[in-house]
């Protein structure tokens, strides 16, 4: 499976989100990931469902949505509402993971798991039947710009391990501190997937297609 870049808009300019979202849709994003964050599970305050379903007609990628939100499963069906492709909730996030997971699954989207980075993989042993993604975070969450943890990287080694034993197909994304550096070490250790915030959308956009390609090593 080719690296695919899933550009954070996070880190776009929020005064310019949709055309931010074609922008990076048309420099080559695979996924536009989503960071919908509580205040109280992170420290930091984002964006609810209402955003999601107003950038949804700006582009026909796959939108990646990350929970970082506790409780989670109140919110599930308002973010497939808002054309979420892929749900994403943290292990940490509530005592049923086998339950929210299955919620997601019901709606007939993908679902995904993500470890902040004191988790370790073992938390994962009993969804991998049930997961399309597994999103390791390599920073703690709740900003952007922050720099990467590399004792995450035996952690990815770990679930590529797990990944491949089930022979399903199951994305592995990184999430922070990602640059062009930092992303050939995530891919050398599993990765196929990259979350990048600042990477992608530093300068104008004219300059998101080289980011993007600097991140997959193209460049």
């Amino acid at each position: 499976m080719p690296i695919r870049i899933a550009p954070s808009i996070l880190s776009a300019d929020f005064a310019r989100l949709g055309e931010e979202v074609r922008a990076i849709d048309d420099a080559g994003a695979d996924y536009i990931h989503v960071d919908v964050m509580d205040g109280h599970f992170v420290p930091n305050l984002t964006i609810g469902p209402a955003v999601v379903k107003a950038l949804r007609p700006h582009s026909k990628k796959v939108f990646d949505v990350h929970l970082m939100i506790a409780p989670v499963d109140p919110f599930i069906s308002e973010f497939i509402d808002a054309g979420a492709d892929i749900l994403t909730v943290h292990a940490e996030a509530g005592p049923h993971l086998h339950r929210t997971l299955q919620a997601i699954k019901s709606r007939g989207i993908k679902c995904g798991v993500s470890l902040v980075p004191t988790t370790p993989a073992s938390a994962l042993e009993y969804v991998m039947d049930m997961v399309d993604l597994i999103l390791v975070m390599s920073v703690n969450p709740g900003f952007g710009g922050q720099s990467f943890i590399a004792s995450q990287l035996p952690k990815i080694t770990q679930i590529r391990k797990m990944i491949e034993a089930t022979g399903r197909a199951i994305d592995l994304q990184v999430d922070g501190g990602i640059n062009p550096q930092t992303a050939r070490d995530a891919i050398a250790a599993g990765a196929d997937v990259l979350v990048a915030g600042s990477a992608v959308f530093k300068g104008n956009p004219s300059e998101y297609a080289k980011n993007i390609s600097a991140l997959r090593g193209d460049a």
